[in-house]
């Protein structure tokens, strides 16, 4: 987003002709400057000479710098990321009116966090000849933004595709096995009928197989106000109940956190999905006894997800110490089908994201050996 253009027309709304004298003596601090900046999901600054004291932050920029808007506004520029020349310059040549707007990308480093890659955006602001708009765009969350998208437009193909493909496997297959067994009955040979079974037993599976795809689009969603704690200790119980020995499944809980909008039984499920899989991975390390499952529930503020900001969501992370996803497999997870454990049906993952999908909400994952954190973004609204 172009934020020196939106600066531009936000301030062309007070500095008309009809209302110059009034923008002349606006403070650059007031709430009614920056109207739409408290929503834009990008961290965002006014900057002003001499000094490069920062005069404004969203926020965005207070979450992702965790300093609140009154600590910010008493630094300056060089106190949030360090003396960086190129942004000083960038600032130095949009403030002398050589061009409205620079962009650049640069290596920021906030105080007590790691260095921040990110896009910089320095833009003009009318009426205002000392102080520069900066927009912030970080390069992991373009990252994180694009995967996400990707994440999304995938998931919808794929969900029409099975949807569609099931109905087409299920009607032949109820002729399949309705044709083998009439032909049971006819065959002169018992013996011959261990044929017969398999066409059967074969049909069975594949019919089971077809209903998990459908499972999403059978059942309504049914919404009611609920405790993620509540479903998180439902998981924890029916997987404790299937590996009792040598599984560890520690809880991290927010007890803050608010009831949350949903449908208990598909989130059980979506939840129950991922760590029944984590569990499962963790079969060598549950032979050992040192098997570790984390279920964390923290809050995030300003989450950006599928296009739309949220003020605050449910951030849950189930986190085990596994041996990770094969690289080969770690970017399709979530496709129908794609499994890591041999005679696993690929659907687990699937399902949990459709699942959360239908909460307006995004499964994320990050995996190496010993470590793999499934990541469940849901609105709080």
């Amino acid at each position: 987003m172009a934020m020196g253009r939106l600066i531009r027309g936000v301030s062309r709304k007070v500095t008309g002709a009809d209302r110059k004298a009034e923008a002349e003596i606006l403070p650059l601090g007031d709430a009614a400057f920056h109207p739409g900046l408290d929503v834009v999901a990008n961290p965002v600054l006014l900057v002003r000479q001499p000094g490069l004291q920062v005069v404004y932050a969203n926020p965005a920029a207070e979450a992702s710098f965790a300093l609140s808007r009154r600590a910010m506004v008493e630094l300056t520029l060089p106190d949030l990321f360090g003396q960086i020349d190129e942004l000083d310059s960038m600032i130095e040549t949009v403030i002398a009116r050589q061009v409205d707007v620079r962009r650049q990308d640069l290596v920021l480093r906030p105080p007590l966090q790691e260095p921040l890659h990110a896009h910089v955006v320095i833009g003009a602001i009318e009426g205002h000849a000392n102080t520069v708009l900066v927009e912030i765009l970080l390069n992991e969350q373009k990252v994180r933004s694009d995967r996400e998208e990707r994440i999304l437009d995938l998931t919808s193909a794929n969900k029409e595709l099975i949807r569609n493909l099931a109905h087409e496997i299920k009607n032949p297959l109820g002729g399949i096995r309705g044709a083998a067994q009439l032909l049971e009955f006819e065959l002169p040979e018992r013996s011959l009928r261990e044929y017969t079974q398999v066409i059967i037993k074969e049909s069975d599976r594949l019919q089971t197989l077809v209903d998990r795809l459908l499972e999403p689009h059978r059942h309504p969603h049914i919404v009611s106000d609920l405790n993620i704690h509540e479903v998180l200790e439902r998981v924890r119980s029916v997987v404790l109940a299937e590996f009792p020995n040598g599984l560890d499944i520690v809880r991290d809980y927010d007890a803050s956190l608010p009831d949350l909008r949903g449908d208990m039984e598909q989130l059980i499920q979506a939840v129950l999905n991922i760590v029944h899989n984590a569990a499962q991975a963790l079969h060598e390390r549950i032979a050992r006894g040192d098997a570790q499952i984390v279920l964390r529930t923290r809050v995030a503020r300003q989450v950006t997800i599928a296009k739309r900001l949220f003020k605050l969501a449910l951030d849950l992370h189930v986190i085990d110490n596994g041996p990770g996803i094969p690289e080969d497999i770690r970017e399709r997870i979530f496709y129908p089908l794609v499994s890591g454990r041999d005679g696993g049906s690929g659907l687990g993952l699937t399902l949990a994201q459709t699942f959360v999908q239908q909460h307006e909400g995004l499964i994320e994952c990050e995996s190496r050996p010993g470590c793999t954190d499934f990541r469940i973004l849901l609105p709080l609204h």
